[in-house]
């Protein structure tokens, strides 16, 4: 008897890729912002989150340890993050960002509900996001 292929899962984030040339990855739905920045994200990699509202969770990964993101990809990122939120068809959008050892869940907190123990702000507006979507391989 032949055994059925599943189709391929998909990750629980899109990615793209910043000017900068890091990886930026998006949340797809509450849970799946769960599993990116707690399973998928590493400790010194960025974290960013529209303020105010519901919204993909947006991780930029960080492999050089930096303090400090680059300007343009934190600004690339937020836009995203601004974007992929319930203000995608606002004006000027504030966009928390920190790192993710900075980002903690209460117990039974609901998917995608985090706590941020230090963040900082930038605002964008989500029109300007411009960066296309890496295709999964």
């Amino acid at each position: 008897m032949a055994r059925t292929q599943r189709p391929p899962q998909k990750t629980p984030y899109k990615r793209y890729v910043s000017s900068d040339g890091y990886d930026i990855l998006v949340g797809r739905s509450a849970r799946d912002n769960d599993v990116l920045t707690f399973k998928v994200a590493n400790q010194h990699d960025f974290w960013l989150h529209v303020a105010a509202t519901s919204g993909s969770h947006v991780i930029v990964r960080n492999p050089e340890k930096l303090n400090r993101l680059p300007r343009t990809t934190l600004q690339e990122a937020a836009e995203l993050a601004a974007l992929n939120s319930k203000s995608r068809n606002g004006g000027r959008v504030a966009v928390n960002y920190t790192q993710r050892h900075n980002v903690r869940k209460e117990r039974g907190a609901p998917a995608g509900q985090v706590m941020l123990q230090r963040r900082q702000s930038i605002n964008v507006s989500p029109q300007n996001a411009s960066l296309e979507e890496v295709p999964e391989d």
